[in-house]
């Protein structure tokens, strides 16, 4: 790009960035100097390829979405909380709120992400131990006691079940007397990636893709600030991809839902800013800010050139960041700290639009009150003392990083045409579908894992404490334990609860569910009823697998 391009691709970022509000805040450094809120190539001064890095605000959005980068807002501090019963989450909520947190993020137990009820007996042993119990609207209520929903930002971690939940947490809100239209947050409902690596589904691809379609329906005509869609790179890195791997299956996904949309008849321009991405941030550090980076300028070019997306918020690309939970280690666990300090910086030079920062006994146990504090003061710290938020992509630029940025980036687009190739009518829905059938996926996920293992096994790859500096003078953690006193409490308030309700109204409501999955109506409205009447999680689920059937993965070797 040529030095009038440049300035002029300047003036136009100045002028974006003047009519932006801003914080007020210090924008200087530790010493007191001030800093600008941008750098680019100096006056005068031509740029190969600038127009792949471009400004802040201005497409492809390489170096973020906001002329004003994090000057404007910070990300939102949202950590991923829930174990035992929802009073004791509710608790754990509410210190998160006081202490800064600046919204919540649901995480829920085994049986609850598999859509079975607290006193199924599959659940057995599971009830709190991974995440909260939620059995119906009633522990939602609980769930968010004392917590505004209509002013509080909330994303929930579910896919399988999500649909359900999301009615109950819509059941709740209505119980506060909340303005559902003004609901904010985020569900994370990918039901691509539980097939692609997490194993968490209930259905067929198809009949969960109907449910998906139903919800995106009706969250653009009833919720419009709620994003129904939450499509997840984390779980993909976390089984063991590489980042390349991550990045493509995470927007080949998103390319999916958005062809999802497309099929229903809905404006690209309205739904698609309701899709949010949620990725991991790993732990080599330059890779990661690359692959932040190249994921807002891929997700821009592929919905404005494949999709006829106009509007400039159906092309950003907007993510939560969760540190990697597989980075953690049993040994020397105090270590985790730098390591979560270490990627969620990456996030935040990436430009993440929300984060978790994981405790540093995640690889042993759900976090205690003491731990999750310090993931949170990560957070703050990186925030408020380090001076990362003051400029927009601060290493935009670096030889390195972009040359990183570009390589990524065109290992994902072979990754694509890959995915393309595998369906009959080169869509991606389509070679999705068939790769998830075929094991493709999984299989080379499967591959970059065995990889890395060899790698470890070496030495090649070092870890501190595992492989490297293995001596220690750290004593062994205090770590929390869920009592199995929640279970047998969980299920004695179940059982209360379904005595108390109404059976025929029970029963009438996912009758006419049923009614509305064979007919083609939007099932939203029938679910919510069926939360209304204290339709348990497991009754709603149970009676879609009675009309669906289950979906077993076929075995490979």
């Amino acid at each position: 790009m040529d030095a009038a391009d440049i300035a002029a691709g300047r003036e136009r970022w100045q002028r974006r960035y003047d009519a932006a509000r801003k914080r007020d805040a210090d924008f200087t450094t530790l010493s007191g100097a001030t800093v600008e809120p941008v750098y680019g190539p100096p006056a005068g001064a031509g740029y190969p390829g600038f127009d792949r890095i471009g400004w802040p605000g201005e497409f492809p959005y390489t170096r973020g979405l906001y002329p004003t980068g994090y000057r404007g807002r910070t990300w939102t501090i949202r950590q991923f909380a829930g174990f035992g019963n929802a009073r004791q989450t509710n608790e754990r909520y509410k210190m998160i709120l006081a202490a800064g947190g600046g919204g919540l993020s649901v995480a829920f137990d085994m049986p609850t992400l598999m859509g079975r009820d607290s006193d199924d007996p599959q659940s057995a042993g599971e009830v709190g131990h991974c995440g909260v119990a939620i059995d119906s609207a009633a522990d939602m209520d609980v769930l968010f006691d004392g917590i505004d929903l209509e002013r509080t930002t909330t994303s929930m971690t579910i896919s399988g079940p999500a649909v359900p939940i999301f009615c109950m947490y819509l059941v709740a809100a209505e119980r506060q007397g909340a303005d559902l239209h003004k609901l904010d947050g985020t569900l994370q409902t990918d039901i691509f990636k539980e097939y692609i690596a997490q194993k968490e589904w209930l259905f067929q691809p198809e009949p969960h893709l109907r449910l998906i379609g139903d919800l995106m329906e009706y969250c653009a005509r009833e919720i419009p600030r709620y994003k129904p869609l939450s499509v997840s790179g984390y779980h993909i890195r976390e089984a063991g991809s590489t980042a390349a791997q991550e990045l493509a299956y995470t927007l080949a996904d998103g390319f999916g839902y958005v062809e999802l949309g497309l099929s229903r008849g809905l404006d690209v321009n309205q739904f698609a800013p309701g899709l949010s991405f949620f990725f991991d941030a790993h732990i080599d550090f330059f890779e990661e800010i690359a692959k932040f980076r190249a994921a807002r300028r891929i997700w821009a070019r592929h919905l404005r050139d494949d999709y006829g997306a106009t509007s400039e918020k159906a092309l950003w690309l907007k993510f939560h960041t969760q540190t990697a939970g597989v980075s953690l280690t049993a040994q020397q666990p105090v270590n985790n700290v730098v390591r979560t300090a270490v990627e969620a910086l990456a996030a935040v030079l990436g430009g993440t639009n929300s984060l978790h920062t994981n405790a540093l006994d995640e690889t042993l146990a759900l976090p205690t009150d003491e731990s999750a504090e310090i993931a949170l003061r990560t957070q703050q710290v990186l925030m408020e003392e380090t001076g990362v938020i003051n400029v927009a992509d601060p290493l935009g630029g670096s030889w390195y990083l972009e040359e990183l940025t570009d390589r990524i980036e065109a290992e994902a687009e072979e990754i694509f045409a890959r995915i393309r190739e595998l369906g009959e009518d080169g869509t991606i829905t389509a070679g999705i579908l068939r790769g998830i059938e075929d094991g493709w996926f999984t299989a080379h996920i499967a591959e970059a894992a065995f990889v890395y293992q060899q790698a470890v096994e070496k030495g090649e790859k070092r870890t501190v404490g595992v492989n490297a500096h293995t001596g220690t003078v750290a004593k062994e953690l205090e770590i929390m334990r869920v009592s199995h006193e929640v279970e047998i409490e969980q299920n004695r308030a179940l059982g209360t609860r379904r005595s108390g309700r109404d059976p025929v109204r029970v029963k009438a409501s996912l009758d006419r569910m049923i009614e509305a999955a064979r007919s083609g109506d939007n099932m939203i409205p029938a679910m919510l009823d069926a939360a209304r009447a204290e339709a348990t999680l497991g009754e709603i689920c149970d009676a879609l697998k009675d009309e669906w059937g289950i979906y077993r993965e076929p075995a490979r070797f």
